[in-house]
């Protein structure tokens, strides 16, 4: 599995950053990168991480962040790199 880019976008409140995190840790995905602004009360995150070392595939890793996202009132979406990358061209 190549890099992995997961934007987390929405409503600014506490905790976002510590659960995404922990999801991620606690199923052996590697933060590589990770970027996130606040623009008044909107919350953005973006990170690259490396899931390589998970046991779960990449579509069961997608659908339980997007089920924390729904639980902590966020938008999570997960892409491949390449996918991403593609289409984010000029």
């Amino acid at each position: 599995m190549k890099k992995t880019i997961i934007t987390v976008v929405g409503k600014d409140t506490v905790g976002i950053i510590a659960r995404v995190c922990t999801y991620l840790a606690e199923n052996n995905v590697n933060i590589e990168d990770i970027s996130q602004t606040i623009v008044q009360e909107y919350f953005n995150m973006m990170m690259i991480v490396d899931a390589n070392q998970s046991k779960k595939p990449f579509a069961e890793l997608v659908k339980g962040l997007e089920a924390l996202g729904e639980e902590i009132g966020v938008k999570i979406r997960c892409q491949h790199e390449d996918i991403f990358t593609k289409m984010h061209r000029i």
